[in-house]
């Protein structure tokens, strides 16, 4: 089993190991720097100085824009012994799966519940993204992404159904070291807004390679956790910051909402962010993968539709949903480092309850580009090398690039030091044949597009962020 994590180890040597013969002087200004270090590792993040010349964004060895200026190359299909896909459970094999740990809506997640477009496969599992040569990413590995989640912390997944997406996915990439609650093939039941979870599987070798971190309990410490919330805001709440930042607006002066009576599932800000800073053995989080996009529409948000206006007002939305971003970065970070306070307030008060003596990589939240969806997408068999929008301008698709640059934009911000934004929508824009069977918004597991949102996130969260050293 050593062997599983043979390509990602590296020998332990102490960074300081002084001989007898220091003098006094050099071991007070050693101790003088030990006590300014200790002090600053203490301060929450929003008032932390640099120690060091560089920003606290420096470059890394693959920051996210140039791995986005990647391409799509060909690579062998999955091996098979079968011609066509005869039944749906085939498509393990043609997406070279050994299986998945959710069972909700399993076939359609692999992009196999419409028989009529099996003619994909294999040829839909056989791409995948190259970063350019100067982009060195870490090489996929299960074992190691498993003990990242582990030891480093696991990930809070936080987002609309895309992201719901990306959960699927994940649970076959870690298969079949990890189990999926909510079981849907007993209770098919469960509401949207259920809770999914990844739990490490007990019967896993990996088991016994880990280092566990103290309070970890293998039956109750997630993983990975998804928790379906559209907008990142309650709708009462937006409507309330609108109210705020337009005062003088006929919406306002009509005492109206923002919303019309489509349906969408949300949390606060103060909710998600308390769950995912919860401590062992409830939760073990790290990292919050969050993205939004799909929802804001003039459907929706019917308050701010202009039927006068090209795409009846929809830049009315985008403005808005920067102004709504900029208010949810302020709280987010203000939560993590309330947070961070606690937790540190407690271990040095040496409270029985902190158990976070080990070696958890330090919180941080990234927001994953959103995605539009292609009109066109089943008449496509392969990846195109440059993305064109939409022709007719389906629900808000042709505006996506707006939302995002919109979320971006706010996230420059130095006052946001612990929220990240990763523009690698590209690799998807360029995949019109990677879409689920019924739709063109959403995206099938194994086609190589999801399964690179988790390898590039879980490179940039061990890599490329400052504070992680390998």
């Amino acid at each position: 089993m050593v062997a599983l994590f043979k390509n990602d180890q590296a020998s332990y040597r102490p960074l300081f190991s002084p001989p007898r013969s220091l003098s006094a002087k050099f071991l007070t200004l050693f101790a003088i720097f030990s006590v300014l270090y200790v002090t600053h590792s203490f301060l929450p993040s929003s008032l932390k100085p640099s120690l060091s010349v560089s920003s606290s964004r420096t470059r890394g060895t693959c920051p996210p824009r140039s791995y986005a200026a990647g391409k799509w190359v060909p690579q062998p299909p999955p091996p098979t012994t079968r011609q066509n896909m005869s039944q749906t459970s085939d498509v393990y094999e043609f997406l070279g799966l050994e299986g998945c740990a959710s069972s909700r809506e399993v076939f359609w997640h692999l992009g196999a519940d419409h028989e009529e477009i099996w003619d994909r496969f294999p040829g839909v599992a056989s791409w995948r993204w190259q970063p350019p040569d100067d982009c060195q990413v870490r090489d996929l590995n299960t074992a190691s992404i498993i003990r990242d989640l582990v030891e480093q912390g696991g990930w809070l997944l936080i987002g609309d159904s895309v992201t719901e997406n990306h959960f699927f996915s994940l649970s076959c990439l870690l298969y079949p070291h990890v189990r999926a609650t909510p079981d849907y093939v007993q209770n098919p039941y469960f509401d949207r807004a259920w809770p999914q979870n990844l739990y490490l599987d007990p019967s896993s070798p990996l088991v016994s390679q880990l280092s566990f971190p103290p309070g970890f309990d293998i039956e109750i410490t997630p993983l990975v956790t998804f928790r379906r919330i559209d907008l990142l805001f309650e709708p009462a709440a937006l409507d309330a910051l609108y109210r705020s930042l337009h005062p003088n607006s006929a919406l306002v002066a009509e005492g109206a909402s923002l919303f019309s009576d489509e349906g969408t599932w949300n949390l606060s800000p103060a909710e998600y962010v308390k769950l995912f800073t919860a401590p062992l053995p409830r939760a073990n989080y790290a990292t919050m993968v969050v993205s939004t996009g799909g929802h804001w529409t003039t459907t929706l948000f019917a308050g701010l539709k202009d039927p006068a206006l090209p795409k009846d007002g929809i830049q009315n939305v985008v403005d808005f949903f920067g102004e709504a971003m900029e208010a949810w970065a302020r709280e987010v970070q203000g939560l993590l480092d309330e947070a961070e306070k606690e937790e540190r307030q407690t271990a040095l008060d040496g409270a029985a309850g902190a158990v976070r003596g080990h070696r958890r990589a330090p919180r941080q939240v990234v927001v994953r580009a959103y995605l539009p969806g292609h009109e066109d997408c089943h008449d496509h068999r392969k990846p195109l090398t440059e993305y064109t929008p939409g022709r007719w301008g389906w629900y808000n698709w042709n505006q996506i690039g707006d939302f995002n640059r919109a979320f971006e934009t706010v996230l420059e911000s130095r006052k946001y030091p612990d929220i990240h934004f990763l523009p690698i929508d590209r690799p998807a824009l360029l995949r019109p044949d990677a879409h689920s069977a019924g739709d063109c918004l959403h995206i099938m597991t194994g086609a190589g597009v999801l399964e690179g949102w988790t390898h590039y996130i879980w490179h940039y969260v061990t890599v490329e962020l400052p504070g992680r050293v390998r």
